[in-house]
């Protein structure tokens, strides 16, 4: 081979192995990532959803040296794709905040069965609505760009080829997981608040009237409240979960 081919190829085999270090993070990321990695989703799209971020990705990363060699490139691939279920991970830990929220919510108010497995086959009512419409939220404040612009900042805290630390991963995991259920409580509190409020007034009219069969009377009830205090909160519900979220995609550990 001639030195002029030489020349020319060693900067194309650098380029096909970044772009290869760059597809392992975001197709890994793109298993959980919000919208773009939902299970309805066909594959061929969530696929080519995949190799659009890392044609935007790529050319942002600068390579070091001459290119990654064979064993060096199998090592970066397997770090670039633990790399990216984290960084999937915790994109899509608020996602399963609105669920949790959302089964908070149903189990609290009698609406845990009605129209469950919209979104999920485990799924409730409110945890369907909640979280289809945080989507929906999510993809009008552009998130195809937030999220390119989260894999390129990513590269300056999870090193292009370099495993995270062990230490490290574990303890933000468990932080991370206890802000999710935090974050849980704090969308569902007006319905645990409601429900309790439910549960001692009807225990009161039962004490006082032992012989009322309260319990059909205030079921109904409580069907009526809870969708009514739904279309009340659900917008400020939604809106203290989006701005979370979105904070969540510019610091995201």
């Amino acid at each position: 081979m001639t030195p002029d081919a030489l020349q020319i190829g060693a900067p194309l085999l650098a380029a096909i192995g970044l772009a290869a270090l760059v597809f392992a993070r975001v197709g890994a990321a793109a298993l959980f990532l919000p919208a773009f990695g939902e299970q309805r989703i066909p594959a061929r799209v969530r696929l080519f959803a995949a190799i659009g971020f890392t044609l935007i990705v790529a050319p942002a990363i600068v390579p070091s040296g001459e290119g990654p060699k064979v064993d060096s490139l199998i090592h970066g691939l397997g770090a670039e794709a633990l790399s990216g279920l984290i960084l999937g991970f915790s994109v899509r830990s608020l996602i399963w905040a609105l669920q949790i929220a959302g089964a908070m919510a149903a189990q609290t108010t009698s609406l845990a069965q009605m129209a469950g497995g919209a979104a999920d086959q485990s799924d409730t009512a409110i945890g369907a609505f909640l979280t289809i419409s945080g989507l929906a939220l999510a993809t009008l404040a552009g998130l195809h760009v937030r999220v390119a612009a989260l894999f390129i900042l990513s590269y300056r805290l999870l090193p292009l080829g370099r495993f995270p630390l062990a230490p490290d991963v574990i303890g933000w995991s468990f932080t991370r997981i206890g802000e999710v259920f935090t974050l849980a409580l704090s969308l569902a509190a007006p319905f645990l608040i409601a429900g309790l409020l439910y549960n001692i007034a009807l225990s009161a009219l039962n004490r006082a009237l032992p012989k009322l069969a309260v319990t059909f009377i205030g079921a109904p009830l409580l069907t009526f409240a809870s969708i009514a205090l739904l279309a009340v909160a659900g917008p400020a519900i939604l809106d203290h979960w989006l701005a979370r979220f979105l904070a969540n995609l510019d610091a995201p550990f």
